[in-house]
Parts: C-alpha cells; structure tokens; sequence
C-alpha cells in the first residue's frame, strides 16, 4: 500500500477533504497516536469519520457496508501509523483509501446481487421459449404479408416491390419502368395496402384494421 507520505501535504486533495497545509493538530494527533496514545487516535478517528461517511454516502451505500468502510480504513491506517512522514497528507490518505474500500464494496455486493440470481436451466429454458414464441410470431406475419403481396395484381406487386426497394428509387423512374404517371404512384400504393390489410390473412393476426401504418405493414407504408 501506498504509504500516506506519498499524499500532497498541501491544499485540498477534493471538495470533501478539509485539509490545511502543516495542521499542527493533526500533526499532534499523528505523532500522539504513533506513540501509543489511545486518546488521539480517537481523536483522529472522531475529526475523520464524517469524511469518510460523506464519501460512503456519494457512493450510496447502505450503512452496514458503510461501517465495513470505515473498520477497513481504520485498519489501513492502523498498518501504516508507523510509516507516515507528513502527517498532514492524512485526510487525503483517507479520502483515497475509503474509495477504493467503497468500490470493493459495491463489487462484492454485484457478484453476490448475480449468485442470487443464477441462470439455471429453468431460467435458461423459459428465455429461450420466449425467443421462439418471438420469431413464430414474425414468421407468421411474414408469411401473412407474402400471402397478401401474392393475391395484388401483377401491377400492384411491381410497384409495392420498387417501393421498397433499397436503396430507394426515384419516383421519376419508377414511372418510367412501370408506364404509370409520377402523381398516380401514391394512389396506386395506397389502394395495394388497403387490399392487403383486408386480406384474410393479415386480418386474423391484427384481429382488426390496424390503420395506415399497422405493424404488418410499416414498412410498406
């Protein structure tokens, strides 16, 4: 672990650490506490708890991982006590090393969230019945539209199928391909959806007219 020297001495190290460059209590507090004195740890453990809670609550913790936090931290320092050259790089020490405690956390607390949750061959089963229900049902509907699109005169067919054609073609040519007018192009296409939407077929999924963009046929639309 990165000993607490290793932290700026000077200026805020961020908006939740109320650091002063050489602050002789927390000078004090440190050397005290090196030495064995119960009284200033716990005074150190007092002025930075709040700070390690605010970060514990950015990180929206609940407040047993919160407290695992804090016990973590708290032994961290204890582990580097001895090894701490500038005392007044401690609050951002703690900052640091509480997030790091709190991303453990919350990754301990996602691989447990999933080993609840486990894909069993019951969970595995009912997703991919729900698969093959979904592709039953648009293969249905695109065998209903084919029906459809096969009962359009020869006419209608041609001009449904340059419709939609990728990439698109002008209206202009296909005038010109089909022998029809440019202004009796939209007409023509509507009067080929409406048939194909009373079709029997298209008419048994949607259970009613679906209108001008049912889900049958948008993509003729």
């Amino acid at each position: 672990m990165t000993a607490v020297a290793a932290y700026a001495p000077c200026g805020p190290t961020g908006d939740d650490v109320d650091q002063a460059c050489d602050d002789p209590v927390v000078i004090d507090l440190v050397a005290r506490a090196r030495g064995g004195d119960i009284g200033a740890w716990n005074a150190l453990v007092d002025r930075y708890t709040p700070l390690i809670w605010s970060i514990c609550r950015q990180y929206r913790l609940g407040r047993a991982d919160a407290e695992d936090v804090g016990q973590s931290v708290w032994l961290r320092l204890v582990n580097q006590l001895d090894k701490i050259r500038e005392p007044a790089a401690l609050p951002g020490w703690l900052a640091t090393t509480t997030r790091r405690e709190c991303g453990r956390a919350m990754g301990a607390a996602r691989g447990h969230h999933a080993a609840l949750y486990p894909l069993d061959a019951e969970t595995i089963a009912d997703e991919r019945a729900r698969a093959a229900d979904q592709d039953l049902l648009a293969a249905e509907r695109h065998a209903a539209l084919l029906q459809a699109f096969a009962d359009l005169p020869v006419d209608g067919q041609r001009l449904i199928a340059l419709l939609l054609a990728d990439p698109p073609i002008p209206y202009a040519q296909i005038s010109a391909r089909l022998g029809i007018p440019v202004g009796s192009i939209g007409p023509t296409r509507r009067r080929c959806l409406d048939k194909m939407r009373r079709h029997p077929a298209i008419a048994a999924l949607t259970g009613a007219d679906p209108g001008p963009t049912g889900p049958v046929l948008a993509a003729a639309s």
